[in-house]
């Protein structure tokens, strides 16, 4: 198979070409910008484009199919150039989706823990040395790639995004894959400049939900009135399988799980996480994995990148930096690190980088999520308001928004950086949360100047 991607330097366009081509496919690609770590893993396969830019010459009859990346636009000039000649155009969805039809597919949707859900599965099936193909969003310990595929693994593990598939197929992600298991974690409205209402953005989870195959599962979270009131409501030919917190203690710092009157050390912790953690569960259970075996191989999950990640620690202090920037992250993520160290100072700084938690509409969505912090510090960068043409506004309108008079606003990672590197964090943890990268602030050496 010859296979063309435009766009291939995006996250997940990259680990497809990747995976394509560790599978025997015959892989070209173009972009018109390519960051790092993808311009030097696309290297490492030699699959990396031999210059930046589009090139419609790439594009010829003799392509078996072009993949087509969300970060290209409709008019493409190599886009419009396969248009041209009938050649089948994919999005990577469709083309994930292409490359499973035969096996069974594992799909985890919901508007958080997706990465957290599927990364907990993927250790747990490693460890029970089982075959299986998958999709994640996160680089993961253990695992080279972000997506796996081979010709004989019975079962697709994909994490299922609600975001838009392609430039020209408007469908979520999640809505391409028809699962047979499928996973909705909650809702909390997101994605505000394609899903206007939230309404309209639960409608494309219980669109998801509709797409599960006959006689399959649904999995969901029965602590979301918002999910638990959809699930109720609808009409499938599915098993459906709620799930709730499991039994917990927390000591010294330690969260440990308790179930059939055994206890299990973990290395994650956090509501949200033992939440994750019984969704997970459930999925191997359907896939031939016994609890008592799930919670022995769980013990030994560190976490996905930027999930609680450790960025450096001591005796009294730790730093970590999240992947939390909508709402519903927030909330349980500062209360996550409050609880499991509840005699520590927690330091919350947000960067608020996404087009959703930017608008000045929904950033009233965020009234109350930092409260639980004992320092609050709000990031935007200037940049990020002119790359996104969105018109800046002032501290005041932030503070008001995050319903917080105490909170810290900052508009230039300079200052940001300075404010930081002259914190004491002694008996305190420093909680760095960001889908971006606050404006280029090097966390670790912020680390070794804090411990």
């Amino acid at each position: 198979m010859r296979v063309h991607f435009i766009a291939i330097g995006g996250s997940a366009m990259h680990n497809l070409a990747i995976a394509l081509h560790k599978k025997g496919f015959n892989v070209t690609g173009s972009d018109d910008v390519l960051f790092e770590p993808s311009a030097s893993r696309l290297g490492k396969y030699d699959i990396l484009p031999a210059q930046e830019g589009w090139y419609p010459e790439k594009i010829t009859t003799e392509l078996d199919a072009v993949i087509l990346g969300m970060h290209a636009r409709i008019d493409n000039p190599e886009l419009l150039k396969a248009q041209e000649l009938g050649i089948k155009i994919y999005s990577y969805p469709d083309y994930i989706y292409e490359q499973s039809k035969d096996k069974l597919r594992v799909v985890i949707g919901g508007s958080h823990g997706k990465t957290t859900i599927t990364s907990m599965i993927l250790h747990v099936l490693q460890e029970a040395d089982k075959k299986f193909d998958y999709l994640v969003g996160a680089q993961l310990e253990g695992f080279e790639t972000m997506v796996g595929l081979t010709h004989d693994a019975p079962v697709m593990i994909i994490e299922g995004d609600e975001y838009l598939a392609s430039p020209i197929d408007r469908r979520p992600k999640f809505h391409i894959y028809k699962a047979d298991i499928g996973v909705i974690s909650g809702i909390a409205w997101d994605h505000i400049n394609v899903f206007p209402t939230f309404d309209n953005y639960i409608d494309q989870f219980k669109i998801f939900a509709e797409t599960i195959q006959p006689n399959g599962k649904l999995i969901y979270s029965a602590t979301d009135e918002v999910l638990n009131a959809m699930v109720a409501g609808l009409d499938i030919d599915v098993e459906k399988l709620p799930y709730s917190l499991p039994g917990y203690t927390i000591e010294n710092g330690i969260t440990s799980v308790i179930t059939d009157g055994k206890s299990y050390e973990l290395e994650v912790f956090g509501q949200h996480n033992l939440l994750n953690m019984q969704a997970a569960r459930l999925v191997c259970e359907g896939l031939g994995i016994s609890s008592a075996d799930f919670y022995q191989y769980i013990t030994t999950f560190k976490g996905a990148a930027r999930r609680l990640e450790v960025v450096g620690k001591n005796d009294n202090a730790t730093i970590f930096k999240d992947f939390a920037h909508s709402p519903s992250k927030l909330t349980a993520t500062i209360e996550a690190v409050k609880a499991q160290f509840p005699n520590r100072q927690l330091i919350a700084c947000i960067e608020l980088h996404t087009f959703s938690s930017l608008n000045k509409d929904f950033l009233n969505e965020y009234a109350g999520t930092m409260n639980h912090a004992d320092k609050a510090i709000v990031f935007i960068d200037r940049k990020t308001f002119e790359q996104k043409k969105i018109e800046p506004y002032p501290a005041e309108a932030v503070k008001n928004a995050f319903a917080n008079d105490n909170l810290l606003f900052f508009n230039e990672p300079v200052e940001l950086l300075k404010y930081l590197a002259a914190l004491d964090i002694t008996n305190s943890n420093l909680l760095m949360m960001s889908s971006g990268n606050f404006g280029g602030i090097n966390l670790v050496g912020l680390k070794n100047n804090l411990l």
